[in-house]
């Protein structure tokens, strides 16, 4: 694991959260979801706080990663190993990495946080040896969906589900090209490369 991927686009450093950090990643996080409360069903919504809540507390992730900006923590996401199920029992085991609860501030929006947070994801599953990178999102999540996609993140439906009561839970992939260890491609990815 890497202790400080350092510095992305307009001064934001990525690095592994450490244990001091906890307590505002999960407020960072619950804010920055916060805003799907206006924006999807009722019953969507408590779905989503509760699943976003019962992530904040698993210690299934390998990887937290948060982001910096001005000395303060303004993103965070969650890398979630190989044969986890990430999602409980609403998904089969993976046989790639799956990036979940990617969040930023909303005041630091546009200064690049979220891809340099999925950009590290991407670096670390392929460093470690993964031909892909998974992740899932919903309709409601418009400008999430549009960053995957920019980045080469493709539908995956095989994968999606769909919880009671919730929106449907969309699949996506992103292909590493078997990985790549070391590889110039892979350091291209880095924040800031």
């Amino acid at each position: 694991m890497m202790a400080d991927a350092g510095d992305g686009p307009a001064g934001v450093t990525v690095r592994d959260a450490r244990d001091a950090d906890r307590a505002a990643v999960r407020e960072l996080t619950l804010r920055a979801y916060a805003e799907y409360a206006g924006v999807m069903a009722p019953t969507a919504w408590a779905g989503l706080d509760g699943a976003v809540r019962a992530a904040l507390e698993s210690e299934m992730a390998t990887d937290r990663i948060v982001a910096e900006h001005a000395g303060r923590i303004v993103g965070s996401v969650m890398l979630f190993p190989p044969q986890v199920q990430a999602y409980g029992e609403f998904t089969d085991p993976s046989h790639a990495p799956e990036l979940r609860l990617l969040a930023v501030d909303p005041a630091a929006r546009g200064l690049g946080v979220g891809r340099a947070l999925v950009d590290e994801c991407i670096r670390r599953a392929r460093h470690a040896g993964a031909a892909e990178l998974g992740l899932h999102t919903s309709r409601s999540m418009r400008t999430a969906m549009q960053l995957y996609l920019r980045m080469g993140f493709v539908r995956a439906p095989e994968t999606d589900f769909h919880p009671d009561g919730a929106e449907l839970v969309e699949g996506y992939r992103l292909p590493l090209d078997g990985g790549l260890k070391g590889s110039a491609r892979s350091e291209a990815s880095a924040p800031g490369g």
